[in-house]
């Protein structure tokens, strides 16, 4: 990929040299699967007595990985180590720590394809998507980096004292908390382990990962790429096995300094009161779940707007927190928008996420695909419309994966629960709208606040962007309604129930969440200024003997 940089804006027009290298290393990867990986402690592979093997979503006989079950006693562990390397993490110069952080990407940017290849196989992205997160976990970790560099590491000299006869320097400086925890979803295993991992160890931290058991590969892949940029011993540990043992205890530990979470509003809200219940309050970073809208105005231009829908409703299959779920349609555009929407949809290829052609691959395992059976029928009893799908795909390669069609759904009631509820599916409810005002109300009634996008007027783009409550927001934009973000460019986080800092990931802010603030003041006696010499000069001396001194004649002033 020479010359190329891959972004969710480019990746719409790839390099044939990027299919290529995608191809190679899905053929080199699918001959070496099953191996088994140990848990990362303290610079070591650590191997429990319980292992899990992780099978394929794209086909549930292959299997990708074995790996170890943890339990209570690797989670202190994997803390014991981070909470010993702090000192001497902590006290690296900043310089030095930027300096790993860069080579970790860099050396991810390197795998792109080897990584991608295993996202596909183990998470059921198509091609573009894997390689999409891959990239932009490089970029989530070289952003932090940037924003230390950019500010000094973050000592900003404040002003100064006036008390007389002393002089008082203030200096604020951000000084990482300890032992950071990062939780990461299986969804974006790569890029949501990544980005918080890198803005930890910037900022001095150490850190233990724990990622969703569907995903643990992958994120194992992660962790060798911080491993190979060599980084000391304890300063990240990686441990797997179920939430409810290793997940909790890690949770529990008062020697865990701070938290990232992404997942769920109900665990993410559990782990929020959990984790304060403590001597005394300790950072948490949460990015939980959304319900996110699309508005199409009358003024819209109808092929963006179904481009930008289908792409942000479809996209990995609906499981994004991102994925526009709710399409509010003014009533004189609605049944064109949904002839657009019902042909681009119905155009979608369904299979292996590894294959060039693919759009839409696996949900993630059995679970996800009853949530599915039971989403459909539920809208089938309250009198839904499937304009497309509502199927479970069987026959063939479907029967051996986990495979859901893409499904718009009509005619549901605006007062069904389904409207307000985050499916996490290839499922999305469309609604007719008599105005922008009734649009814009519907879609801030719900407790989420993640993502939110529009299509219409400039003039009517701005109001959106005055009145829609989420972090972040899209007006016009064919890549997807609803999602895409990208650090230094689309920074992404959620208000109310979907966030918990107010920050975004990759924006100006994120580092800093990782750090607390310290005033070093510092007083000390003014130096004493000399008196000026006020005396007659001495004689000037020779070799010990007195010289007279010179008589000055005063010049007359002619004034």
């Amino acid at each position: 990929m020479a010359g190329f940089k891959l972004t969710y804006g480019t990746m719409f027009n790839p390099p044939e040299a990027l299919h290529e290298g995608f191809d190679k290393a899905v053929a080199k990867l699918k001959q070496n699967l099953g191996k088994e990986y140990g848990m990362f402690i303290d610079g070591k592979d650590v191997f429990s007595d319980e292992k899990f093997d992780d099978h394929s979503p794209v086909n549930t006989g292959w299997m990708l990985a074995r790996m170890q079950k943890g339990n209570a006693l690797h989670a202190r562990m994997a803390i014991e180590a981070a909470r010993k390397a702090f000192p001497g993490w902590s006290h690296t110069p900043w310089q030095k720590r930027v300096a790993l952080v860069r080579k970790a990407a860099s050396l991810i940017e390197k795998r792109i394809f080897e990584l991608g290849a295993a996202m596909a196989l183990e998470v059921g992205k198509n091609r573009m998507e894997s390689l999409g997160d891959v990239q932009e976990t490089a970029d989530l970790m070289y952003w932090p980096a940037q924003m230390m560099e950019e500010n000094n590491g973050f000592i900003k000299p404040m002003g100064k004292d006036p008390l007389t006869g002393y002089d008082s320097t203030n200096v604020s400086v951000l000084r990482p908390y300890g032992v950071w925890l990062i939780i990461s979803p299986f969804n974006f295993p790569f890029a949501l382990t990544g980005g918080p991992t890198g803005a930890a160890l910037v900022a001095g931290n150490t850190v233990v990962i724990k990622p969703a058991s569907d995903t643990a590969w992958i994120v194992r892949l992660y962790a060798e790429c911080l491993r190979d940029a060599g980084f000391p011993p304890g300063v990240f540990n990686f441990v797997t096995g179920p939430g409810s043992t290793v997940g909790q205890a890690l949770v529990d530990s008062p020697e865990v300094d701070g938290v990232t979470f992404t997942g769920s509003f109900d665990v993410g809200m559990k782990m929020y009161r959990d984790f304060a219940n403590r001597n005394h309050v300790r950072p948490i970073v949460l990015e939980l779940g959304g319900k996110n809208p699309a508005i199409v105005s009358r003024n819209a231009n109808l092929e963006d707007a179904a481009t930008g829908i289908y792409r942000s409703a479809f996209g990995l299959q609906g499981q994004k927190c991102s994925a526009a779920s709710r399409i509010l349609v003014e009533e004189p555009v609605y049944d064109e928008l949904l002839a657009k929407l019902k042909s681009k949809v119905d155009s979608l290829v369904i299979g292996d996420p590894t294959e060039r052609a693919t759009y839409i691959g696996p949900v993630v395992n059995q679970n996800s695909y009853n949530e599915f059976k039971n989403f459909t029928e539920e809208i089938n009893q309250a009198g839904g419309r499937f304009l497309t799908g509502g199927n479970v795909k069987s026959g063939g390669m479907y029967d051996y994966g986990y495979y859901c069609e893409p499904t718009l759904v009509t005619n549901l009631p605006f007062e069904h629960r389904l409207w307000k509820h985050e499916m996490f599916l290839p499922i999305a409810t469309i609604g007719k709208v008599k105005n922008l005002d009734e649009a814009m109300t519907i879609a801030n009634d719900v407790n989420y606040g993640l993502t939110a996008g529009f299509y219409g007027s400039q003039k009517e783009s701005a109001w959106f962007f005055d009145n829609i409550q989420a972090g972040v927001t899209y007006a016009n934009r064919p890549q997807g309604a609803t999602t895409g973000a990208w650090p230094g460019f689309q920074p992404f986080g959620g208000w109310k129930g979907s966030g918990a800092s107010g920050k975004n990931g990759g924006g100006y802010y994120y580092t800093q969440l990782y750090m607390h603030e310290q005033i070093q003041t510092l007083v000390k006696n003014a130096p004493v200024k000399k008196a000026k010499a006020t005396a007659k000069r001495r004689p000037e001396r020779v070799e010990g003997k007195k010289v007279a001194k010179k008589k000055i004649v005063k010049k007359k002033s002619r004034k």
